[in-house]
This record gives structure tokens, sequence and C-alpha cells, in this order.
């Protein structure tokens, strides 16, 4: 009887402590599946990259290949105009006429005095040969001989002086007429007819030319420097394309064609300038916008699927994990999208990047996450498989 007691004593006191053990054994389990369900469950992939040509842009302005400004090159009254504000305008094309009379006076002078200095020369140029014979034969002294060569000498100093003379008349003669010197399209005149003016007057108007134009663009030197890499060489011709400021695309292309000799030192930037076409007047001096060059060969790019990227103010961004396993913000750069929705990245990501493509919105940077992976999936199940003791407590538990 008393034997019945103990071993009666004894389950209960089994029971008592495995029903304690089992309450703890459960909070336990209880407070894990809690911390676990709280734990953001994500999913990742490694950073791809496609073979793609690379694109960069820059702010670019418009230049006329030439610019001229048109100046009085002599003193005087204006007193023709043979064009209208804004009309093009051939190479050696008369623009402008400045009171020629005086300089044609001056220039009929030279002409007459350099004929009479002419003259004599010629004159003395007889004489000497005359003078040459009768001084061989002893008719003359040698004195006479000797005067007429001083004189014939003398007068053809006079003839190189009077040709230059006349020489510069005739060009400020000319200089009474105002010439383009390029094709172009004339601006805004800045002096009317009836004024005098000078060669420090300023200029009379200026004249653009319009056709090809030219298109330079300062761009990162970091940029330039992978230009060179992907292209392998700096002295090659680039595509380029020209956006208008108000966001439309010039019709035609343009190719890059010079660099300069060395980077700006403030900006860190290099300028490139482009030519373009220019049949239908569209590019005008001056104009601004914004220049895409793209490189000749193809690089290698890292892609990044457009679901997986957030934005704030501060720009682009997405999570990768860290050798620890943790997630951390990344900005990154884009340079355009592909056609099944993938980020081209230009900064921010390499190459077999982890990166994470779910569950976004619960993640905190540097707080820990749960992978949720097919192949992590396959290691959570096996762990949550009870053991030969969890499993008999169970049992117990049941009956």
């Amino acid at each position: 009887m008393r034997k019945n007691i103990i071993i009666i004593v004894i389950v209960i006191l089994v029971l008592i402590f495995g029903r304690m053990f089992i309450s703890k054994f459960d909070k336990i389990k209880t407070a894990k599946m809690q911390a676990k369900m709280s734990t953001p469950a994500v999913t990742i992939e490694e950073v791809g990259t496609r073979n793609v040509v690379r694109q960069f842009e820059s702010p670019a302005r418009v230049v006329a290949k030439y610019r001229v400004s048109i100046l009085a090159r002599i003193s005087g009254y204006l007193t023709k105009s043979y064009f209208k504000e804004g009309d093009y305008v051939k190479a050696g094309q008369v623009l402008f006429e400045i009171e020629p009379q005086q300089y044609q006076y001056s220039a009929n002078q030279a002409k007459a005095n350099l004929a009479n200095a002419q003259s004599q020369y010629e004159y003395y140029e007889k004489q000497l040969a005359r003078y040459e014979e009768l001084v061989s034969q002893d008719f003359i002294a040698r004195a006479d001989y000797d005067n007429i060569l001083s004189q014939r000498d003398a007068y053809r100093a006079q003839v190189e002086s009077a040709a230059s003379v006349y020489r510069d008349a005739e060009r400020n003669l000319g200089y009474t007429q105002v010439k383009s010197p390029v094709d172009g399209r004339v601006g805004i005149i800045t002096v009317t007819v009836g004024n005098y003016v000078t060669a420090s007057s300023g200029p009379l108007t200026t004249i653009n030319s319009f056709e090809p134009m030219y298109v330079t663009f300062p761009l990162d030197a970091k940029d330039y420097a992978d230009l060179v890499r992907i292209d392998k060489s700096a002295d090659v011709k680039r595509k380029v394309e020209f956006i208008f400021s108000t966001g439309k695309k010039y019709e035609f292309e343009g190719v890059q064609d010079f660099y300069d000799n060395k980077i700006d030192e403030t900006t860190g930037t290099i300028t490139l300038r482009a030519t373009f076409p220019n049949p239908n007047n569209q590019l005008i001096q001056g104009d601004y916008g914004r220049i895409i060059i793209y490189s000749n060969a193809k690089d290698d790019i890292p892609v990044v699927p457009q679901s997986a990227t957030q934005e704030n103010q501060e720009g682009r961004y997405l999570y990768i994990l860290d050798e620890e396993g943790l997630p951390r913000m990344v900005y990154i750069k884009t340079m355009g999208q592909t056609s099944d929705g993938m980020w081209l990245v230009s900064e921010g990501v390499q190459k077999g990047d982890k990166l994470v493509t779910s569950g976004l919105q619960k993640i905190v940077p540097g707080k820990p996450v749960r992978i949720i992976n097919s192949e992590s999936q396959g290691k959570i199940k096996q762990e949550k498989k009870p053991n030969i003791f969890i499993r008999l407590i169970n049992k117990i538990k049941g009956s």
C-alpha cells in the first residue's frame, strides 16, 4: 500500500515538473517564433551585368564655327549699307561703304607720282646705256658717267617708294568697301549710315557662320577616362546627340571630333567639341542644351531590377547585404533602362553584390533580415524539424 502511494506521488511529481517544463518550452518556442516573425523576410539576387554602349550627358552650348566682328579699317563717313539685319551673306560680299572720294584722290595722286618716277628712271636708264659706250671710247669723262649712274639709281629708288605709296593708297581705297570675310548670317547693325567711323569705333556688325555648327560641352574627367578606357583611345570620333533646352532632340547627329589638352582645375572637367550639320539653321550661336555622347565600343555595366530600387529626396537607392549579411542602403546613379525593366547602373553597385529584391518596406539598415530564397527556405525547414525528445514531450502533452 505504501509502495503504491510512493509511485503515485512520483508520477504526480513527474507530471507536475513535466507540465512546467512543457510550459517553459512553449514560452521559449513562442518567443523564438515571435522574434523570427519580426525579422523582415527578404529575397536576394546577385547583381549581374549587360554589355552595352555607354552614354554620357553634359550641358552644352552651340558655337558658330566662325564668329567675325566687322570693323572699319579706315576713317570716314559711312555712306551706304548693302544688306539687312539677319541676311545671309557670302564671303567677299560688300556690306558697307565708307566715303571713298578722299581715298580715290590719294590713290590717283600716288599713281601719278609713280608714273613720273618711272619715266625719270627710264630716261636715265637709256642715258646710262649711251654713257657706257662713250666712256669706253674716252669721249666723255668718267665723272659724267658716274653722275648719270647716280641719277639712274636715285630714280629707281623713287620708283620703289612711289610704288609702295601707290599700293598703300589702293589698299586704303579698297577698305572703303567693307566686305564679309566668311559665309554667314549678319547680326544687328551697331553703326548706321551717316556716322563717322574709325578703326577704334568698334564692330559695325557681327557675322556668325551657320554651316556647320559647333557644340562645346564640359565632360567630367572620370566620364572622359571611362570613354577612353572603353574605346581604348582618345583620338577617335564618337556619335553625339543634341537636346534643346525645350527637351526636343535635334534631328541630326553630330560627331565629337575635338578634346581640349587640359582638365579644368576648378571644375574637374575637360572641354570637348562636336560638329553638327545645320541645313535648316535650327542651331543658333549661343543656344544652350544638353549633349549625349556615345562610346564606340561596348562595356559591361551592372544592371538591377527597377522593382528593387526606391527614391527619396537624395536620389535613387537600393539595399545590398554587407559582409555580415546586414542590409546597407546604397545610392546609385543610373544611365537608362533596358526593355526588360532593368536599370543600367553607372555608380553605386558592382557585379556580384547581393541585392535585396523584395521585402524592402520593412528593412532597417544595419538590422538583421531573414532570407527566404528557395535554397535558404530548404535550410529553414530542416532547422524547424523537431528532435526525438521534443516529439516525446509533445506526445506526453497530448496524452
